[in-house]
């Protein structure tokens, strides 16, 4: 494993935040961190030391600025389907409405997809009554594509039960693929018009080499684990996600929204904390990285911290490694 970066200052220090998906509402850079609580909690791959109970919304002017915490957006107990762990949100502006997509336990504990609405992208937001029909797992990240058309991207293993969605149904034995399998991938799904429905079942997007290879499962360094995020680039689409148990933010290409995504390259190696979780924004004419560490809290797994930094391209569109 690579050393570990070095840190940048976190965007607040009053509360522990994680998973950060940045976006430029208006102007600003508004942030959707998961919001760890000041708790002790026994770690495991289950994930339960990650026991969020809501969100906080934070935002910048510009980079230079201090960043604001617009307090809490949204509380557990005010989600009728949810029971625990509102883990790392989404949000996306649509139809004059912002669109906050978020994770939780069902009543069942299965993990599913909700959405919650508001008219300002700080919130306060209304959950809606049920999760997305046909929804599970964690992580949404969501794209709205230069035609209007949107599409969710989610998944996560271990704690995020995705591998036990290998049947299209709910397995709670299931285990991953084997270590000479291809590896799991992230979901895909478009969305309708209501931004509150999928058009279609979810698909597996595809994460191959450059030889057309599907990633393994034991391909620890590239294979996808959780934390998907779709940006585009001068025509392309770009897949970034965590690797999960080797740490690393690492990236994939395609010309298409669904994939098939060519695996390219690392763009973070591994931070204080046991997750790595990220977003990539542009504001004005640069663009941004977006992700979270421990150091706040001086490496507690489920206390982090939201930080960022300078992203930038090579001439092929190539994205270069962050070296903080």
């Amino acid at each position: 494993m690579n050393n570990i970066v070095k840190q940048k200052e976190p965007l607040v220090t009053h509360i522990y935040t994680a998973d950060p998906s940045a976006h430029v509402f208006d102007g600003k850079i508004y942030i959707y961190p998961s919001h760890d609580l000041d708790q002790v909690q026994i770690s495991n791959d289950n994930g339960d030391q990650y026991n969020m109970e809501d969100y906080h919304i934070l935002s910048l002017d510009d980079t230079n600025s201090p960043c604001i915490d617009h307090g809490e957006a949204l509380h557990l107990k005010d989600i009728p389907w949810a029971s625990k762990q509102l883990w790392a949100p989404d949000a996306v502006y649509k139809n004059g409405t912002y669109y906050l997509f978020f994770p939780a336990r069902d009543k069942d504990e299965i993990f599913r997809i909700g959405v919650a609405t508001s008219s300002n992208p700080a919130g306060p937001f209304k959950a809606e009554e049920n999760y997305i029909p046909g929804s599970f797992s964690i992580d949404p990240a969501v794209l709205m594509d230069d035609d209007n058309r949107s599409y969710v991207y989610f998944g996560g293993l271990w704690g995020g039960q995705l591998e036990k969605w290998q049947t299209g149904t709910f397995k709670a034995d299931a285990e991953g693929p084997a270590v000479t399998a291809p590896a799991l991938g992230p979901r895909v799904a478009e969305l309708n018009e209501d931004m509150l429905t999928f058009k279609e079942s979810p698909e597996e997007i595809s994460i191959v080499d450059e030889d057309g290879n599907p990633l393994l499962a034991g391909d620890e360094d590239r294979r996808y684990f959780e934390g998907p995020w779709v940006h585009k680039y001068n025509g392309n689409y770009y897949l970034s996600y965590s690797t999960g148990s080797t740490h690393y933010i690492v990236y994939s290409m395609s010309k298409n929204p669904k994939g098939p995504y060519t695996f390219k390259g690392k763009i973070l190696d591994p931070v204080i904390g046991w997750t790595t979780h990220h977003s990539i924004v542009q504001f004005q004419d640069k663009w941004y990285l977006f992700y979270h560490d421990s150091s706040l809290s001086g490496g507690s797994d489920n206390k982090r911290c939201v930080k960022f930094t300078e992203l930038k391209y090579n001439e092929d569109g190539t994205i270069q490694k962050i070296e903080l």
